[in-house]
């Protein structure tokens, strides 16, 4: 027994080496530099073992995806508990999804398809994707008292959260935008302003 368990521990620890060599090369090298190759030359393994652990790169990039998410969705969740009133909690997920983004610049390129292709069918799929969604319609749901979440002005206030952050944050990681503080304003004015549009 105690032999499984160490194969199995083995194998998760190559998969993770696998990932981390992926992001590592990702970081210095960009994402247009990513193979099975170059990941088996980092951990020094051959090319077929990589296989063993995943089908092709777009196997990896879902794999790196579900791991974005799942730190997004804990940022998000610590930050929502941080306060009780719905529109302290929309601010403050925007902000740490906003922090997240430039804290794990190659992973949410990954997550959103920014300066790359998207497996954007794949990522729909992923429930780990559902978590940002699901906390902000919450607050949305909760501050504007609708009954039902799939409400679709839930999902109309929702996508104009999304399309303001996630904009003005793929403007800065294509370093088009201004300073972090003049950034962080644009920010808070936006949250702020939609904010208040709901409880009008």
């Amino acid at each position: 027994m105690a032999s499984k368990e160490r194969i199995q521990r083995l194998k998760e620890e190559t998969r993770i080496n696998i990932l981390d060599a992926a992001l590592q090369i990702v970081k210095h090298e960009g994402w247009q530099a990513l193979s099975m190759r170059k990941i088996a030359d980092v951990i020094e393994y051959t090319a077929p073992i990589i296989y063993e652990y995943f089908a092709n790169k777009d196997a990896i990039l879902i794999e790196l995806t579900r791991k974005g998410y799942v730190i997004l969705g804990k940022d998000m969740t610590a930050a929502r508990n941080s306060y009780e009133r719905p529109e302290q909690q929309l601010e403050a997920m925007w902000l740490a999804y906003w922090n997240f983004a430039f804290a794990n610049k190659e992973l949410y390129q990954v997550m959103f398809g920014v300066q790359m292709n998207c497996c954007c069918d794949m990522i729909k799929a992923l429930p780990e994707a559902q978590v940002p969604t699901t906390l902000v319609s919450e607050a949305i749901k909760q501050l504007m008292d609708i009954e039902d979440i799939n409400d679709e002005m839930i999902c109309t206030k929702y996508y104009t959260f999304w399309s303001v952050v996630h904009g003005l944050v793929s403007i800065n990681l294509l370093s088009r935008g201004f300073s972090d503080d003049v950034n962080r304003q644009v920010l808070k004015d936006t949250i702020s302003g939609i904010i208040r549009s709901m409880k009008d």
